[in-house]
């Protein structure tokens, strides 16, 4: 549902966590310098598409000696049909800054260096017409829209930002446009003024810390509802006028009773409101902070179960990539994979087993059809070196099985009382796999590092091979399963057996898978009937299996 262009990276080091490796995505952090809050102060027009950006950004220094500060954002260039930004001027307490402007980036000289938790205001004013980011043209109905399109880095084409998950900020934007436009975006509207000349100035407040690639803006001729509340807040749909009976037919459910399930089930809703958009910019749905964008043909007036799963699946992402934010690209799956599996945990809530279920092995299916084209595959990325590769479908659908994997290790309730752990301990913050790993070993009791190594550092599934007997004498059954990767890999695995011996008798056993060639010889008071493998689905696999 996201597509991403190339970036510069430039960074690179390793970290080591309980034998695990994880790298660095290459971007160059500071952990010197913290943005606090930008003010983006932006004209539209319908005279040129281009942008003009008054821009505060309140940055606290962390540490002392800090001379100078970066920002990305895309030059203006030939490259780009002289399309992108242009700086006339930054200053400081009123007092120009010298900065550079160069390859994308931008370096912000201070006056002195800075000192320990030092607290400055730096003004930044620019132009041009963004080549990406934020797309300026007409929708479906031939109306003229403004919508951003941030996703994983392309918000530096038209705002300057640390445009990086590691550094999250609130964010304001006072947009003047003409007035015939209503404006969104995060947070909260705390100011709508019609202005001489047929404009209006709209400016709205994110008041909690969100990743840039979640900063929004939407510009267009909209219907607006304020459908319901949730916990006191605002749930909202915004569609373009035309569709209006038909969008607030669709988004009108399931939003607040997945709000509702997140909130009980994982912890408490970080944002102001929660509005659905219909946009020009997004080909499915994209998960901004309590303003969440979907493609314009999301809007279909029969609450069709695709969309339907989208909704669910953006919402989850407000509480695992919004408000939980991963601290490197390399680790996306804490985003994409956790809002696959806690859209299908919703799905098995509000509509049944039989519906998770289905979800499950729709997912194996991609699973499995993904690793036979790339069969070096990790969830985990080594040193992400083009932002183009920053999700797959195995981001998202093996991610997902993971999290169900180590429910079933872990033990449902286990599981829950972890992810709750986990949501209050980084709600509003940035973690890691590795913090992800410490919490549930710590809820659990169990060393992890086996099972976080072998499916997210390592490719590939578990494919069995087996079969079984039954030996009258010994009164057992014998057991066998070869593990026959091609990659030559071998998983630790606990795997469910269920004996059915007819007559709603039935014996479930629980073998530990290890090396290649596993067998197991189970004791039983008759012959079975028949042996299901994994009868409850919790293990990724392929399986050929069979009485001998």
């Amino acid at each position: 549902m996201k597509t991403a262009i190339k970036n510069t990276l430039l960074l690179v080091c390793f970290v080591i966590f309980t034998n695990a490796i994880v790298v660095n995505d290459g971007y160059p952090k500071n952990p010197n310098i913290d943005i606090i809050n930008y003010i983006f102060k932006i004209e539209l027009s319908d005279t040129t598409d281009e942008i003009s950006v008054d821009l505060t950004v309140d940055v606290r220094f962390v540490g002392k000696g800090v001379k100078k500060m970066r920002l990305d954002l895309i030059n203006k260039s030939s490259e780009l049909e002289n399309k992108g930004m242009t700086i006339s001027s930054v200053t400081s307490n009123g007092k120009p800054l010298e900065y550079t402007h160069k390859n994308d980036e931008v370096f912000i000289h201070l006056k002195e260096p800075s000192k320990k938790n030092q607290r400055e205001q730096i003004v930044v004013n620019y132009k041009g017409i963004p080549a990406n980011g934020l797309k300026i043209g007409d929708n479906m109905h031939g109306d003229r829209t403004f919508f951003s399109d941030n996703w994983p880095n392309r918000g530096r084409h038209w705002l300057a930002t640390v445009d990086h998950p590691s550094d999250k900020a609130m964010c304001e934007f006072i947009v003047t446009a003409p007035d015939h436009y209503q404006i969104v975006s995060n947070g909260l509207k705390i100011e709508e003024t019609n202005l001489d000349d047929n404009k209006r100035l709209t400016h709205w407040k994110q008041s909690v810390p969100i990743a840039s690639w979640l900063y929004v803006l939407g510009a267009a001729d909209f219907a607006v509802q304020y459908v319901d509340e949730f916990d006191g807040k605002s749930i909202q749909t915004w569609v373009f006028k035309q569709d209006r009976d038909a969008g607030f037919y669709d988004f009108a459910i399931p939003t607040k009773k997945a709000l509702e399930f997140y909130s009980e089930y994982v912890g408490p809703f970080s944002y102001e409101k929660l509005a659905n958009i219909q946009s020009n910019s997004v080909s499915g749905g994209m998960e901004a902070a309590s303003a969440i964008l979907y493609s314009a043909s999301s809007v279909k007036g029969d609450r069709n179960t695709r969309w339907r799963n989208v909704v669910i699946h953006e919402i989850a992402h407000q509480w695992f990539g919004n408000a939980v934010t991963e601290y490197d690209w390399d680790d996306i799956w804490l985003s994409e994979g956790f809002a696959t599996y806690f859209t299908l945990l919703f799905i098995e809530h509000e509509y049944g087993r039989d519906a998770f279920v289905d979800g499950l092995i729709s997912s194996q299916k991609r699973v499995d059809a993904f690793y036979e084209k790339n069969p070096k595959y990790t969830i985990i990325h080594d040193n992400l070196k083009d932002m183009k590769d920053v999700t797959s479908s195995q981001t998202y659908q093996k991610g997902s099985w993971i999290l169900h994997m180590l429910r079933g290790l872990v033990g449902t309730d286990t599981f829950w009382k972890g992810i709750q752990i986990y949501y209050k301990k980084y709600q509003d913050l940035n973690a890691t796999t590795a913090d992800f790993k410490s919490v549930m070993e710590e809820v659990s009791g169990r060393d992890l590092t086996v099972f976080f190594e072998q499916w997210l550092y390592k490719p590939g599934t578990l494919n069995l091979k087996g079969n079984w007997k039954y030996n009258k004498r010994k009164g057992e059954v014998t057991v066998e399963f070869n593990q026959v990767q091609k990659d030559g890999s071998v998983f630790e695995m606990p795997l469910e057996i269920e004996l059915d011996f007819g007559n709603n008798k039935k014996q479930l056993e629980v073998i530990q898978l290890k090396g290649t060639s596993n067998s197991f010889q189970i004791k039983v008071v008759s012959e079975p009937k028949s042996i299901i493998v994994d009868p409850n689905l919790w293990v990724l696999k392929t399986l050929d299996f069979k009485q001998k």
